[in-house]
């Protein structure tokens, strides 16, 4: 299966805490997260579930994103969501971003910064001062999952503060939370104008579009789970709408991409074909080029003249 440079996990499970639906601006502080990874090039981005799990699935099912849902998320400390996320995407992506959804400001730009980091971990700084999002690498995943001290997550990663890189940046947005709402307020405007940029839809159409983001999640996660049942329940997709979307991708492409193992004790899975391993890592490599070609452009013809 390919694998992704930088996955994230958004954790949102507290139903004690975690409040992911809240509106800053015109949209909620769960959704201005997933935008903000999704234009540093995130890919797959897990969202940790359990507050408002149902609504927020419902939300944000269409934006080819991952749910999880933490079975302890009554009061779920935040280093059990963090752990949940970091244990799926280990060996999926060479780097992990993480924060709690209610920390919502950071900008793409400050990611971006964490991520082009060498270090092991990565984890920004205003003025001196620690936030969010912290980016770790792979090899790290295990180190900090495997603390079991008092001290969460803060203290899985001071335990090997040896690995860490401090990133000074110049965004408040990393130290925000929602606590902090007359500032939230304040920034909006800048933080708006960090997420301004170029979106661009990708699509494979013949006479209709046959495949684009959700459906390239759903080929994703068949090659990461060997189920289309559990690759729907991840992505909050119904199985008779998959099987559509499966059959439709074979009919159009004209070879097949999945092949179906039927039951036994052990129940049937289904798992991608040499072919259907090849073409998602190509429609992700050309998806990879085409976003950053046209970010480029953008920047060329809009951002250098002042004209947005």
């Amino acid at each position: 299966m390919y694998k992704s440079l930088v996955g994230g996990i958004i954790a949102a499970a507290s139903k004690k805490d975690a409040i992911p639906l809240l509106q800053i601006g015109s949209i909620p502080i769960i959704k201005r997260i997933v935008i903000t990874y999704q234009q540093a090039g995130v890919f797959p981005i897990v969202i940790i579930t359990g507050a408002d799990e149902h609504e927020v699935k419902y939300q944000l099912a269409s934006q080819g994103l991952i749910f999880i849902r933490n079975e302890h998320c009554e009061s779920p400390e935040l280093f059990e969501s963090a752990k949940i996320g970091l244990n799926y995407l280990k060996d999926k992506c060479e780097k992990v971003a993480f924060t709690p959804v209610n920390a919502p400001m950071f900008t793409p730009s400050t990611l971006k910064r964490l991520i082009k980091c060498s270090s092991n971990i990565a984890t920004p700084s205003y003025h001196g001062k620690g936030g969010h999002p912290i980016v770790l690498k792979n090899d790290m995943i295990e180190r900090v999952t495997a603390y079991d001290g008092d001290d969460g997550l803060r203290g899985a990663i001071s335990n090997i503060e040896s690995e860490r890189q401090w990133i000074e940046v110049e965004d408040e947005g990393i130290m925000l939370s929602i606590h902090d709402e007359e500032q939230l307020q304040a920034r909006l405007a800048e933080h708006n104008r960090s997420i301004l940029n170029s979106f661009v839809k990708i699509y494979i159409e013949e006479e209709k579009t046959f495949f684009d983001s959700r459906a390239k999640l759903l080929l994703y996660l068949i090659g990461t789970t060997g189920s289309v049942r559990k690759a729907c329940d991840q992505m909050a997709l119904s199985y008779g709408k998959a099987w559509v979307i499966l059959n439709e991708l074979e009919e159009k492409l004209a070879y097949s991409i999945v092949e179906r193992k039927q039951g036994g004790s052990k129940g049937g899975n289904t798992t991608l074909t040499e072919k259907g391993f090849a073409f998602i890592s190509a429609y992700q490599e050309f998806e990879e080029s085409v976003l950053n070609h046209a970010h480029l452009e953008f920047e060329r013809l809009f951002e250098r003249q002042s004209l947005i």
